[in-house]
């Protein structure tokens, strides 16, 4: 089943949880999955799942590799789908592409739509038949009322919607005793801090006593079957490749390290805080994460950066998106604070310039570790973050048809046999893994 939204901020992430948390209790197994390229709020549903979250999203894995992933990954009784933004929100405004609506009709899974009713009553009758009628076969099933004042509001809530054929399927009282604290770029990664995994599971049961999960069990088990999606078997070992995984890099689409693993690669994890060492790899993976906040402790552990920058030198491939681009210039400033980073890269980072959010399309006009030059990668860009004094001399690799990137309408910056670029990429579809596995392993023969 599908949680949808008639908007952000209307409780999508809480609610999702607390359908996962109800449906747990009962003994159902559930696989929990997020629409749109978000790293951060299926870290919150895997928390609740006990379950790695996966994402759905068909700018960035075509709409094969949706149904594709989707399939190969619903292993559990039942697969819990939250939405992105409002229901029809995607790649533009006079297309379904890519949004919640979209996706659920790949998957065709039956939908239920939170509404936030803190400041309406009869009109959420209105915005409910509005959501369930603008789209062809919209498959809304029912409605969850979040930040319900009182029983008298509940009460004229349900009356206003008796006559639109949705059924009321949870109603949450504004007094909930918690909420999910955001930063500049959203939620606080479950990854970063601790307590937030046990903070979401307390919310998560908190909700689920005001939702009826036997009912919406009942509407999940009316799903169709889809059919099936034989997985291609895994390439013989080949390459190891060290992946930066700490509170500071986390950023990772749980498909991406498969495809790694599918294409031949053994994985290393390393923390670029903590640890004092790289493991031994042919390659080195640094995905996005929150490099400014972790500044100091990156900054302490100088050791790490030398190692990199002395492999990076060595021609080892390294792959390194967003925050892991940050860590690679000379500096992070962040506020009235200044880190001292790897300096692979002549240019640094500055943090509060404006937030940069867009789906990407990027032309690869050289060859590097991901791509031949000639190909066409779609990606995203979630950043606040700008790179100042770049080099005149500075390669890069993408020429952006959409999306900001660096600037100049460019990304993806080389340097030796590195590829660091603001724009995230998704590796449901294998080209990129498999360039990227193939590039370790022609460094490790040399």
């Amino acid at each position: 089943m599908v949680l949808a939204g008639t908007s952000s901020g209307v409780g999508k992430t809480s609610i999702a949880a607390a359908i996962i948390h109800g449906m747990r209790k009962r003994g159902y197994s559930v696989q929990p999955f997020k629409v749109g390229p978000d790293f951060i709020d299926p870290t919150y549903l895997a928390a609740v799942a006990r379950r790695p979250a996966r994402n759905l999203d068909p700018w960035l894995m075509g709409r094969s590799g949706v149904a594709r992933d989707f399939v190969q990954n619903s292993g559990a009784d039942v697969s819990v789908i939250e939405g992105v933004m409002g229901y029809y929100d995607g790649l533009a405004g006079d297309s379904n592409f890519a949004s919640t609506y979209h996706v659920s009709r790949i998957v065709r899974a039956p939908v239920v739509l939170a509404i936030d009713a803190s400041r309406a009553a009869r009109s959420v009758a209105a915005t409910a038949l509005g959501f369930a009628r603008f789209g062809r076969q919209s498959g809304i099933r029912g409605v969850i009322l979040n930040k319900i004042g009182s029983r008298r509001h509940e009460e004229l809530c349900r009356r206003a919607l008796e006559g639109v054929g949705l059924d009321v399927l949870g109603v949450i009282p504004r007094d909930s005793s918690e909420v999910l604290e955001s930063r500049h770029l959203g939620l606080i990664p479950v990854g970063e801090v601790g307590s937030l995994g046990a903070k979401i599971r307390r919310i998560a049961r908190e909700y689920s006593e005001h939702i009826d999960i036997d009912k919406i069990v009942k509407l999940a088990s009316g799903a169709p079957p889809l059919a099936q999606a034989p997985r291609r078997p895994a390439a013989r070992r080949r390459a190891r490749i060290a992946v930066a995984l700490d509170e500071s890099f986390n950023f990772y689409y749980r498909e991406n390290i498969d495809s790694l693993r599918r294409e031949g690669a053994a994985l290393e994890f390393f923390s670029p805080i903590h640890d004092r060492k790289m493991p031994r790899c042919d390659g080195i993976y640094i995905g996005g994460g929150f490099p400014e906040v972790k500044g100091e402790a990156l900054e302490r552990n100088g050791r790490m950066m030398g190692e990199i920058c002395r492999m990076a030198g060595e021609g080892t491939p390294i792959y390194a998106e967003c925050g892991g681009l940050m860590y690679l210039t000379r500096s992070i400033r962040y506020g009235t604070r200044k880190f001292r980073m790897a300096g692979l890269f002549d240019a640094d980072t500055v943090m509060g310039r404006g937030l940069k959010l867009n789906y990407t399309k990027a032309a690869v006009s050289r060859d590097c570790a991901v791509s031949p030059a000639g190909a066409v990668l779609h990606g995203h860009e979630f950043h606040l973050s700008e790179l100042e004094s770049v080099s005149g001399d500075s390669r890069f690799a993408y020429r952006m048809e959409m999306g900001v990137g660096i600037g100049g309408r460019r990304d993806g910056l080389v340097q030796y046999n590195v590829l660091a670029s603001y724009m995230h990429m998704h590796f449901a579809v294998p080209k990129v893994a498999r360039r990227f596995v193939e590039s370790c392993t022609t460094h490790s023969r040399g």
